[in-house]
């Protein structure tokens, strides 16, 4: 297995960062492994990670009192879980579990905050890609959303969610062009779930 420092420079949520902004990102960083069942992070518990997931698969789940957890995104090899780690009051405000043996690497919320605070250039470049992700699964979850409550699938159509269809779908289709398509999220075939 690569090391940390070895891994980051290939990793599309880093691309375009200078090497020594790597170097400071690798050093807030370490390897994790999680075996299936397992949780990376509760709800309600304090958010002071984020992870890119190196190998395995992750569900991102909410609890439901009337229907217990329900998973509302997965997250694969290659993408990124958590960015409550960002945000104040730093809560975690979804649970993540490993669905199968899962390897990743976890980023220290607090050492990265400090670092970015230190360097207000190296916060900028982080805040940008934290949310992009964002944005890029808050878009995947209108599509699904409108997948779930909007039927376009009748001759007539819904004349109320057909134009949000068309501008979420345009919008995905612009988000592919400005990321690797192997750093989006997954929406084929995934009207079950909506991401968090």
């Amino acid at each position: 297995m690569r090391t940390i420092e070895q891994y980051l420079p290939d990793h599309p949520f880093f691309a375009g960062l200078a090497p020594g902004a790597l170097a400071i990102l690798a050093g807030c960083a370490t390897n994790v492994s999680f075996a299936p069942g397992e949780y990376l992070f509760r709800e309600g518990q304090p958010a002071d990670q984020f992870y890119i997931i190196r190998r395995g698969r992750v569900a991102v789940e909410v609890h439901s009192p009337t229907n217990g957890r329900m998973t509302v995104d997965t997250a694969d090899a290659g993408e990124v879980v958590g960015w409550s780690w960002l945000v104040a009051p730093y809560t975690w405000l979804f649970d993540a579990r490993a669905v199968e043996a899962t390897g990743v690497v976890a980023f220290d919320g607090a050492c990265l905050r400090d670092k970015c605070d230190q360097d207000p250039k190296l916060g900028y470049e982080l805040m940008k890609m934290v949310t992009q992700v964002m944005f890029s699964r808050l878009v995947a979850a209108r599509v699904r959303l409108l997948d779930l409550y909007g039927d376009t699938s009748g001759t007539a159509g819904t004349p109320l969610l057909d134009p949000l269809i068309r501008e979420a779908k345009a919008t995905w289709a612009r988000s592919d062009d400005a990321r690797p398509a192997d750093a989006l999220p997954d929406t084929e075939g995934a009207s079950d779930v909506a991401p968090g």
